[in-house]
């Protein structure tokens, strides 16, 4: 599950990076939240494989913080970038004539760089209390089922939920693959 997460969410860039007709805000934003997603997965996955291929479940103090760190940055990323862009639809439904406008590269790279100082401002605030909180508890199996779902799974279904389904990145993705796409041929006369 891991490789595909990472394999779709590299497609997903690929695409949008290499077709100019991509280039446009929600493009933009996806590509930052597949970009997210396998930072968001890379950060306890393959410490959790490692883990089941020695059968050794430690992980040091310092390991650990720095795991929540890059977890709960992420994790926040995905959240935020999720908001902008329903932010983006918002706009292109309510306000189709002024969509160029308003989603203007400028803001776009605004809005990314602001979901990142406010996932960075969050972070401090998280970790200051991990340091000041000295009370550990064991996690029970179901809430580590849980963990899993949410980190491995979520992040390789979106891919599949936000682009997929949508025509101009089936295109994108079957070039990039070298598969050929005919128009329908039966409207000539």
């Amino acid at each position: 599950m891991y490789l595909i997460t990472v394999f779709g969410n590299l497609l997903i860039i690929l695409a949008v990076s290499s077709d100019s007709h991509l280039h446009t805000p929600m493009y933009f934003f996806l590509a930052n939240l597949s970009f997210v997603d396998i930072c968001f997965t890379s950060t306890t996955v393959p410490k959790m494989l490692l883990n089941i291929q020695i059968q050794r479940k430690v992980i040091t103090y310092a390991g650990c913080i720095t795991q929540m760190n890059f977890f709960i940055t992420f994790a926040g990323m995905d959240d935020i970038l999720l908001s902008v862009m329903a932010y983006d639809r918002f706009v292109a439904i309510c306000h189709p004539l002024h969509y160029m406008v308003i989603m203007n590269p400028r803001l776009c790279g605004l809005l990314v760089l602001v979901s990142w100082l406010m996932v960075v401002s969050l972070l401090y605030c998280t970790m200051l209390g991990v340091y000041l909180s000295s009370a550990a508890t064991q996690s029970s199996r179901s809430s580590a089922t849980a963990s899993v779902m949410y980190t491995v799974v979520t992040p390789m279904l979106n891919p599949f939920i936000h682009s997929l389904r949508n025509r101009d990145i089936k295109k994108a993705l079957k070039r990039i693959l070298g598969i050929q796409c005919y128009k329908n041929q039966s409207s000539k006369g």
